[in-house]
């Protein structure tokens, strides 16, 4: 059984890459498994500044999923690449992914420029959920235009492979997708988590103290799968697919829907050795399905 697949000419021994936001740097996960297994992993969406985050509480637990309004809470670029990476390569071997957000597009290609001159990083993840703060507050996803320009100022500086996380939060995904493949993306990362909430019944207020925050886990799923459908409809970028991943099943669910590899969020939170498991699974899995190689079966759905 062949896992391996390829991202812009990265090749990933197999698909399984934990989420931005649930692993951290990796250190956590050291005690469960040899992280070296994975084909990647998206490191904790960093910022140029450090950022504590938004105030508590910050999670909240619903039906098939969680609620989270962290903040982008990390130490800021500086101290990530010159503590947590050198600390990372004694454990992981493989490419990175550096996940990167900012509140203007200066932000964004500051990040940019730093995160893809680094050897270990294999690819630039750009989250562009972030809002806009030269532009009324609006997230850099939230339309076209502005997702366009980001993706397009930060293409002129990044030197790796450069794949956009969209935001599920809009009317139609797929034309921000379009945008971004026209400005220079050579990829993207789909679904980030959906806006909810949840309210204290004692309180009558919201559990969380940010109000609002984003619903990842299962529930989310059958939506993260449309939207990457819908989106494979419409690009020639590769797409990583990502949105209630929790078995090696999803994860040839997502493939056959277009996804080129797959990462795993919440599920991370409540089961540690997930990733692990989804690898020691899927060749049993493609067995019975009949697939020689995964590579082959991207977007065998359409």
């Amino acid at each position: 059984m062949d896992l391996s697949v390829t991202l812009s000419g990265l090749k990933l021994q197999n698909p399984v890459i934990p989420a931005s936001g649930c692993f951290g740097f990796g250190q956590e996960y050291l005690p469960y498994y040899d992280i070296n297994m994975l084909g990647s992993f998206s490191f904790k969406g960093t910022t140029l500044a450090p950022r504590f985050g938004n105030e508590l509480p910050r999670v909240a637990e619903c039906a098939a999923g969680m609620l989270n309004s962290v903040g982008l809470q990390n130490p800021g670029i500086e101290k990530v690449i010159a503590e947590e990476l050198p600390r990372l390569r004694a454990h992981f071997h493989q490419p990175l992914i550096a996940n990167i957000s900012g509140f203007s597009i200066e932000e964004y290609t500051a990040c940019c420029k730093k995160m893809a001159a680094c050897e270990q990083v294999g690819l630039v993840e750009l989250n562009i959920s972030c809002p806009n703060v030269h532009g009324g507050g609006l997230a850099f996803g939230a339309d076209a235009h502005s997702a366009a320009a980001v993706t397009a100022a930060c293409k002129k500086v990044c030197a790796k492979p450069l794949y956009v996380k969209l935001s599920p939060n809009v009317t139609d995904i797929a034309e921000i997708a379009c945008a971004c493949e026209a400005a220079g993306a050579d990829g993207l990362s789909l679904i980030n988590t959906l806006l909810g909430m949840r309210l204290d019944l004692k309180t009558r207020k919201p559990i969380l103290a940010n109000g609002m925050g984003g619903l990842s886990g299962p529930a989310v799923f059958p939506v993260a799968l449309r939207m990457v459908w819908q989106t494979y409809q419409r690009v020639k970028i590769p797409i990583i697919g990502m949105g209630g991943v929790a078995c090696a099943r999803d994860v040839i669910e997502m493939m056959l829907a277009g996804a080129a590899a797959v990462q795993v969020g919440a599920t991370n939170l409540v089961n540690p050795m997930v990733c692990k498991e989804i690898i020691e699974d899927l060749p049993g899995v493609m067995k019975e399905l009949g697939i020689l190689r995964l590579q082959e079966i991207v977007g065998a759905a359409h």
